[in-house]
């Protein structure tokens, strides 16, 4: 058993170590670029054997992938949702890069972008291993800087530079709230480690200092998720390129949630700080989501749609329902990758559907599909009772709402009524397996524990109820609301705020010289 313990140790620190190796290559050999793709993706292949036998080791291992303070790698160790995180990361990263290797062919500086997205790859690893407030801060930091450089690939382009420095701005007051969690903690607890945090938490619950803790995590990471208000510069990268894009979104955004629900413990014994990712989770949602209703370009629509999903993950974690969250990372992980790498056939498909009049849903759908959605949850819920923890009743009413718009009916079916029946077998099934996949989670080992919040759960419930009231109203009334629409167009002006605040308190140069001097020099006469 201890050599199969080190075998999956090893597997354990493989990923981190093979897209090091990765980083290193892209930047020191001189060799042609289509060999440095094809070393990348070997290494990208072997990061993920090694971290699906991870995964394998935390699951039918009896001991659990943990280090001893006694051991050289104490401030490193695995987890069963950390493994499954894991074997996600490399899979969308292996994917990204090859189609990067493809959707880069004759640009410039690829040997860069090889480099920087392993960076990403490795720190994001690093990271998923963190069992020191130390290491936690350091590998978040090293995603945002390898993460910069993907960003502003194109150095010409001055939103994607203003968008890259806004972010840059977030990262450091993130960090630097970290740090402070950091303190907090370590000044109670006596030491850095996370498992040492545990079981202080256990045997002495939280002091003043513990709950400032939390609450500075929990600022943190909204910082992190870039949640209301500082989300615009997830709408602005969409100049970086299409893969750049597909990373961010589908990976490294969603890291809040992952230490979010990393630390379960500390949040639990914090109402504050458990209030705080309700009120800016919901927030994030509710005004996302609208907005995105507004907007045209399906890219834009797409990162707006990963402000309201990121919001309401953070919401989720909020409300304790952490089994959830982690379906709604896993989820929305590979949904979003799919979405951006396929981009191109979004557009085709939504010109489509809007010259078929298929995105204006018939009223009699708008008020009856949240009873059918609600009813299918009910029904799962009550079939697998004996066998899953059921969520709060609350919570089968925010799903309800959630999943309702899969029970639309295009009122260009109303006069084929032998499409009808089909697009609700369709709907059904598709709310029928949402549901049973979220019921699954709770008997997978993830190694997570619940913790409903009622208060925080009824004001979730309102909220969305007032979201999908505004959705209705809009579907019906289009012509009716033509001055909110604008501000709602315009993310009613709260990153024009967090800009102008940005810049004054760190000035930069965000338009390349390049870009000045052919602007000054097109205004010649």
């Amino acid at each position: 058993m201890n050599l199969l313990q080190t075998f999956f140790n090893a597997c354990l620190l493989a990923p981190v170590a093979l897209m090091v190796v990765a980083t290193v290559s892209a930047l020191v050999f001189q060799v042609c670029v289509t060999h440095i793709w094809r070393l990348f993706m070997w290494l990208a292949g072997a990061t993920l054997v090694a971290a699906i036998a991870s995964l394998v080791g935390s699951l039918f291992v009896s001991a659990p992938i943990t280090t001893s303070p006694e051991s050289l790698f104490f401030w490193v160790g695995g987890s069963a949702f950390g493994a499954w995180v894991a074997v996600l990361v490399q899979l969308l990263g292996t994917v990204i890069g090859a189609f990067s290797s493809r959707y880069l062919s004759g640009e410039q500086g690829q040997r860069r972008y090889v480099a920087s997205l392993a960076g990403v790859l490795a720190a994001v690893h690093l990271l998923l291993l963190a069992q020191h407030w130390l290491l936690l801060i350091a590998a978040w930091a090293l995603v945002g800087l390898a993460m910069q450089r993907l960003l502003c690939f194109y150095p010409d382009r001055p939103f994607a530079l203003l968008a890259a420095h806004k972010k840059r701005l977030a990262d450091r007051l993130a960090d630097a709230l970290l740090l402070l969690a950091a303190v907090l903690a370590w000044s109670d607890v006596g030491s850095g480690a996370l498992p040492a945090l545990w079981l202080h938490l256990e045997q002495s619950g939280a002091s003043m200092a513990m709950q400032g803790s939390a609450i500075a995590l929990a600022l943190a990471v909204v910082l992190r998720t870039a949640l209301l208000p500082v989300h615009g510069w997830l709408i602005q990268v969409m100049e970086a390129p299409t893969p750049v894009s597909a990373l961010l979104h589908a990976g490294v955004v969603n890291l809040g949630g992952f230490v979010l629900i990393s630390f379960a413990p500390l949040l639990n014994a914090a109402p504050i700080a458990r209030w705080l990712l309700v009120v800016f989770g919901l927030a994030s949602a509710l005004l996302a989501g609208l907005v995105m209703l507004t907007r045209i370009s399906v890219k834009v629509r797409l990162a707006w749609s990963t402000v309201a999903q990121m919001g309401f993950m953070v919401l989720e974690c909020g409300l304790g329902l952490y089994t959830l969250a982690a379906l709604h990372l896993i989820g929305h992980s590979l949904y979003k990758a799919q979405a951006f790498l396929s981009a191109s056939s979004a557009v085709q498909q939504s010109k489509l559907q809007t010259m078929h009049g298929q995105h204006a849903p018939s009223a009699f759908s708008l008020f009856v599909a949240p009873l059918g959605s609600g009813a299918i949850v009910v029904f799962l819920q009550t079939l697998t009772s004996g066998a899953v923890t059921a969520w709060p009743w609350w919570w089968t009413g925010v799903l309800a709402l959630a999943w309702a718009p899969l029970l639309w009916l295009p009122r260009a079916l109303a006069h084929d009524a032998a499409m009808w029946p089909w697009r609700l077998l369709a709907g059904a099934g598709m709310v029928t397996g949402l549901s049973a996949l979220a019921l699954l989670f709770h008997v997978l080992p993830l190694g997570l524990t619940d913790a409903p919040h009622a208060a925080a759960g009824g004001v979730a419930l309102l909220g969305m109820t007032a979201m999908y009231v505004c959705l209705v109203t809009l579907q019906l009334r289009p012509q009716t609301l033509v001055a909110w629409r604008r501000r709602s167009y315009a993310g009613f002006y709260l990153d024009e705020v967090y800009t102008r605040l940005a810049l004054q308190l760190w000035p930069t140069r965000w338009t390349s010289p390049g870009a000045s001097q052919s602007r000054q020099s097109a205004d010649a006469p």
